[in-house]
């Protein structure tokens, strides 16, 4: 499972990388961006928490 950001959607408001730090963080750009790897099973609910408050649905996880 991978979590992906879309760029062109995320406003920078910063609320995934308060709920999972662990996969979400703040670009150059002051856009959200996700690791690129495998999500390990200890953060996968936080990360689908993170997609589900994303005020611009940016956030898929899958």
């Amino acid at each position: 499972m991978k979590a992906v950001v879309d760029k062109d959607a995320c406003i920078g408001c910063g609320l995934c990388t308060s709920i999972c730090p662990e996969v979400f963080s703040m670009d150059d750009d002051g856009l959200a961006v996700a690791i690129d790897e495998e999500l390990g099973e200890d953060v996968i609910d936080s990360a689908k928490e993170a997609a589900d408050s994303c005020p611009t649905e940016a956030i898929t996880v899958e």
